[in-house]
């Protein structure tokens, strides 16, 4: 990969089919369950839909090329993706650090399926990361965390695992491998929803892990085959489809989201506005050091749950959905989902709308 490329050439260049003469510029989908099998039975080959497909491939070399890693697995989801890699890596006896102020699902999968095998979990916030790492064995670590947009340290972080043997874990799902690259940081794998940005049009779950390290992605390519948790080939099509305007998609919603906040931290019916793109956020000096881009996601608190109800009435295109990542502008009250926040506190996606009608829309719905 090209360094000196920009997002957009990226993006293109890592979901293109090879330039062969006569075969089509865009890959067709391979909707297969069993292949024609050769009387040489040594002969490496495709056998079987569950345990391989050509679509995957090249979806995975994609996400392996823009993760900068060596080789990536896609899954049927995100959490299919980081449940397969913890129980890999996860053993009876060690402590396990997951986030305590990310993603709700990766703690409850942690403390309802890990901890009674024997694994200690703790549940810690991003702020306490580095310090939690110094006794775990294996840390999950989600940055920016998801939801209030706090930002761990990778680098510092990746230090302390490396100076004790432990495995790093990073979810990249809200930069995308187009706003930060955690492996070059210091991470040991890489686990992701391609469900968000990368697909970006909320069609399709799918998630992905990605490595430069051999031995542990061939274990959880093995556990991907025996426990199923495969990536249809359509789905595989569409995220593979999907990744060659990812760069164009994400710079936009960067963009918006950058804006919005801005206008959002200005605005008197608003609280506790939190981007990483705005310099005074408490983590803006971390995210420049990491970041390429500070990602579609903007948080704030309104005064309660009914004022962000009103907000998506009164708004004529932002959408309420829980996903993010999408074309369109979304906003998500998670306390809702248990998410230990305020009633008024938003989580939003910015879409690819043009950024002075978003502004003026969300501006007349705050009204």
């Amino acid at each position: 990969m090209n360094g000196q490329y920009g997002d957009s050439t990226r993006s293109v260049k890592a979901a293109a089919s090879q330039h062969v003469p006569g075969q089509p510029v865009a890959s067709p989908p391979v909707p297969v369950s069993a292949y024609h099998l050769s009387a040489d039975e040594s002969q490496p080959m495709d056998t079987y839909g569950r345990s391989s497909n050509p679509t995957w491939r090249q979806l995975e070399s994609a996400l392996a090329e823009l993760e900068g890693a060596t080789s990536a697995l896609s899954f049927g989801s995100g959490m299919a993706a980081i449940t397969s890699v913890l129980r890999v890596i996860v053993k009876p006896g060690m402590t396990l650090v997951v986030p305590a102020d990310g993603y709700y699902q990766v703690r409850l999968y942690a403390t309802e399926y890990l901890a009674p095998l024997g694994v200690t979990v703790r549940e810690v916030s991003a702020a306490d990361m580095c310090a939690a790492a110094e006794s775990a064995d294996v840390v999950v670590a989600e940055t920016p965390v998801n939801p209030t947009l706090d930002v761990v340290d990778l680098h510092a972080l990746g230090i302390i695992c490396r100076s004790r043997g432990a495995t790093l874990v990073v979810d990249n799902t809200a930069p995308t491998p187009l706003g930060q690259q955690p492996l070059s940081l210091g991470a040991d794998l890489v686990v992701a929803s391609a469900t968000k940005a990368l697909s970006g049009h909320s069609d399709l779950l799918a998630g992905y892990v990605a490595s430069c390290h051999a031995e542990v992605m061939a274990a959880v390519e093995r556990e991907r085959l025996l426990a199923g948790a495969i990536l249809g080939p359509f789905e595989a099509w569409l995220a593979l489809r999907s990744l060659g305007s990812a760069g164009l998609r994400f710079e936009r919603q960067c963009h918006n989201a950058l804006a919005m906040a801005l206008m959002l931290r200005d605005h008197p019916a608003v609280r506790a506005v939190r981007y990483p793109g705005l310099p005074e956020d408490p983590a803006h000096a971390v995210a420049c050091a990491q970041m390429r881009r500070f990602g579609g996601l903007v948080s704030f608190e309104l005064a309660d749950a009914a004022a962000v109800h009103r907000l998506v009435e009164r708004s004529a295109l932002v959408v309420s959905a829980t996903s993010f990542g999408g074309l369109h502008t979304s906003v998500d009250r998670r306390a809702r989902w248990g998410d230990p926040v305020a009633d008024g506190f938003v989580r939003m996606s910015l879409g690819i709308e043009d950024t002075d009608d978003l502004i003026a829309d969300i501006t007349a719905a705050l009204a």
